[in-house]
Parts: structure tokens; sequence; C-alpha cells
């Protein structure tokens, strides 16, 4: 499946829709494709709408590009690709992006260890098959 790439200002971004399931409640969330991520992250509100006890989850530390930790929430759920599900572990926190954007990230475990991905910039597109392999 194919993804154009949006535009943000004068930046290009790989970033696409999905859809987070969690129990019979669902959303569509809009995610950037981050190669540098080692984890997916989401919004606390996003886990909020879809049914989630944030503070319920195992609590985490990650580290931005500046240093700075944030303290997230790891929890199950679904996500859809495209029609592709796969269950994941994935990080919820207040404030993803820093509100300056209003996407999650996807990274290494939960979505680069269950898809093949193929950035084309100079295309302006991004690739997304389900992997086969587990």
């Amino acid at each position: 499946m194919k993804f154009r790439y949006a535009r943000y200002g004068k930046a290009l971004r790989p970033v696409i829709p999905v859809t987070l399931l969690h129990n019979s409640q669902k959303l569509g969330y809009q995610v950037l494709v981050d190669s540098g991520a080692d984890i997916c992250l989401f919004d606390a509100e996003i886990g909020v709408s879809i049914g989630i006890d944030i503070k319920a989850g195992i609590p985490k530390t990650v580290f931005g590009v500046g240093g700075k930790s944030s303290l997230y929430y790891v929890h199950k759920v679904t996500i859809d690709v495209g029609g592709w599900e796969h269950e994941i572990e994935a990080g919820f926190m207040p404030n993803v992006s820093g509100r300056i954007m209003q996407y999650g990230l996807v990274g290494q475990q939960g979505f680069f260890s269950n898809f093949i991905v193929k950035f084309d910039l100079n295309k302006e597109e991004i690739e997304i098959k389900t992997s086969s392999v587990k």
C-alpha cells in the first residue's frame, strides 16, 4: 500500500493514517513513520478515547533529541494499517510531539517489526507491506 508524504510548511514527512483499536473501541489517527524511534508512541488522549486507563499501564521513560526525558505508559493495542491488523505494545504519553504536530510516532518495535517500509522522498511516497516474518 502506498501513501503520499504529508506537507508541513516546507517540510515533507512520511505521515500516514492508521486506526488504533482497543476492545471494541477504534479511532483513526495520523502517525509519523519514524525509523529512528525505538517504539510506537501515541498521545495519551488517543488512548483515553479508545477506553484505555493510561496510568494503569507499565510506566517507562523515553529521551528525546534534546535529552529531555518524558514518562509514558505501555499498553497492548491493535494497529490497523491499510487493512492489516497487528497487536502491538505501544506507549501513551501526554503531549506527544509537544502538541506542535497532531500525530503520533510509529517505530521499530510494533511497526517496523510488523511491516516492510520503503521511503521514496523523490516520489514523495512511502510504501508499506505487511511482513510475513513473525
